[in-house]
């Protein structure tokens, strides 16, 4: 395959870690993509189901918009989907009323760290 050299000698200055934020970046893209496709939605469906502008949405399907973990999250709950996964993580579900904070919690008492 031919390519042109100057793009060439850009990959030979990428950081490694730029690369492979490019790499996922594009990998999240392609995933959002196929999803819309099984589902048989559009761009403009999906938009709208995020209320968002199609430009918007556009440019996260490029694979060169740096989405944040939110976005992200929001994407997948919208889509009924895992957008990403991290292995040896389980997702539990959670209800508000399960949640206690550690200073309402009996169990933990009051604990000075600068004790010596």
């Amino acid at each position: 395959m031919k390519t042109i050299k100057i793009m060439d000698e850009i990959r030979d200055n990428i950081s490694p870690e730029t690369k492979m934020q490019m790499e996922l970046s594009v990998a999240i893209a392609n995933r959002v993509y196929n999803i819309l496709e099984s589902k048989g939605m559009s761009q403009k469906d999906f938009a709208r189901l995020m209320g968002k502008t199609e430009t918007e949405v556009s440019r996260w399907l490029s694979g060169t918009h740096n989405l944040t973990i939110a976005t992200i999250s929001k994407i997948s709950v919208a889509l009924g989907e895992d957008i990403i996964k991290v292995t040896n993580y389980s997702y539990l579900p959670f209800h508000e009323d399960d949640l206690m904070l550690a200073a309402e919690s009996p169990e933990i008492e009051d604990t000075d760290y600068n004790k010596e």
